[in-house]
């Protein structure tokens, strides 16, 4: 079992909340240093972590809070000056691992008069790149699903709205194995209105979920037949919001995509349209109709929302959709990407339309937690629009896991699933029979808030 660990973070935004809820249900004993008295009262009443008011700034604080006995100091303030500070008196410290958010010192660049060893960051994290990154990854996925590749790239997790016409509508999870004995697939994961599901054998698909489907690589093909998958999305992408965010997703897509981009801020807009060569930028508000459809939407494959506003971009994609929905003459019309940065809109925006959600926040905190987590959990994959992730582990020997085939481990339902399992080389679905042995690998589902049970279940 992994030792719980003695972790500082500083700072308690979006990001910083996030981190803190996760690392205290994984069994961390979790300080937090932040400047504001009123955030910190109203985390008081929802964070289990030693909570002090004070100034990373501030040595006497550091002193106070016992700072030597700290395995890990993680400062994701919206101030870069102020994590950057935060990791040297980390340092004086002794704290082994230092973890820094920082958007605009450019300390990764390869001629940085500084670097990340320079200022002693262990690990640089930037969640508007990650963000990026991401949607750049999910458009050029070639079925367009916003698939994610586990177990070693063998296995796909895919997802699909249910339709009242699907074959997969109105049936128990224990009768689709039954009658799809043939093709080894797993629901995993679904989501109904705004709550994730960790589904057991007599769990119900109803339509208008979306659920998450793992199958082998070499047969998504043939499970499509069954929960269909929108096509690939094209290569015709708009984009609403020209902050930091939206002008890099601009970057990254414009020499394979034809990129369209919409910002209010008209200065911003001229600004833009000078340095992205091939991007066509546009002055606009994209909650406007006749705005979006000047812009172009109904000939959009992709209409990606990344504004800095959580409410605009929920409302600007609601609308999209509906639009492309509504007077659309094709089978299918364009899917919308939408960027917030609060935890909580995530099933909001999913919940109300939205074809997929990301936020920078949770992008960057599910890396802080790779990291931590690297020396006893192989990958972590993040399911989006999900409050559930998949976990890959190593099921260590004499562990609870290896001593009975799982259909007779009890207390899984609901908060973990064994999804997949490589024995011998060969990566294969696991079901309720499948004996796992040790030295196996083995993909798994678990809620944010499972990871310490399904940790006992793999070590002694």
């Amino acid at each position: 079992m992994k030792r719980s660990e003695n972790i500082l973070v500083i700072g308690l935004g979006s990001m910083g909340t996030y981190l803190v809820r996760r690392l205290t249900h994984e069994g961390h004993h979790v300080t937090v240093i932040e400047g504001d008295a009123k955030i910190l009262a109203e985390a008081d009443a929802t964070l289990d972590a030693r909570l002090i008011l004070g100034d990373a700034a501030d040595f006497g604080c550091w002193g106070r809070i016992d700072a030597a006995k700290m395995d890990y100091m993680i400062a994701v303030t919206n101030d870069d000056a102020l994590n950057i500070l935060a990791a040297q008196i980390a340092d004086r410290y002794g704290i082994r691992q230092k973890i820094a958010r920082i958007r605009s010192v450019e300390v990764w660049a390869k001629n940085a008069p500084l670097t990340a060893a320079d200022l002693k960051i262990d690990l640089v994290i930037r969640p508007g790149e990650l963000a990026a990154r991401e949607v750049a990854r999910l458009l050029k996925m070639q079925d367009g699903s916003g698939a994610v590749a586990v177990g070693d790239g063998e296995l796909r997790v895919v997802n699909a709205t249910i339709g009242p016409d699907s074959l997969l509508a109105n049936v128990s999870l224990s009768q689709l194995a039954d009658a799809y004995d043939d093709l080894p697939f797993r629901v995993v994961c679904v989501e109904r209105d705004i709550v994730t599901h960790i589904p057991g054998g007599d769990f119900e698909i109803r339509p208008g979920d979306r659920v998450h489907l793992i199958a082998r690589k070499d047969q998504i093909a043939q499970l499509m037949l069954f929960a269909p998958v929108p096509p690939n999305a094209g290569d015709q992408v708009l984009i609403i919001g020209g902050g930091l965010i939206g002008a890099r997703i601009a970057e990254l897509l414009q020499s394979t995509y034809s990129v369209r981009l919409l910002e209010e801020d008209e200065a911003r807009a001229e600004e833009l349209a000078s340095v992205l060569e091939k991007t066509e930028c546009l002055h606009g508000d994209g909650l406007d109709r006749e705005t979006l459809l000047q812009a172009g939407l109904m000939n959009m494959n992709t209409v990606i929302v990344a504004t800095g506003d959580n409410e605009a971009n929920i409302m600007t994609s609601v609308l999209a959709k509906h639009m492309m929905q509504t007077g659309t003459e094709v089978s299918r019309p364009g899917r919308t990407i939408t960027l917030v940065k609060k935890e909580d809109y995530v099933g909001i925006a999913s919940a109300l339309g939205t074809d997929m959600v990301l936020s920078a926040q949770i992008l960057g905190a599910n890396a802080v937690l790779r990291h931590i987590r690297s020396d006893y959990v192989l990958n972590v994959a993040h399911l989006h629009g999900c409050d559930a992730e998949m976990v890959q582990l190593i099921a260590n020997p004499g562990s609870p896991i290896t001593k009975r085939p799982l259909h007779s481990i009890p207390d899984m339902a609901g908060r973990i699933m064994i999804s997949g399992v490589r024995t011998d080389g060969r990566w294969d679905i696991a079901r309720g029979v499948t004996q796992i042995r040790e030295g196996d690998h083995v993909e798994c589902v678990c809620s944010f808030d499972g990871l310490a049970e399904l940790q006992r279940l793999f070590f002694a």
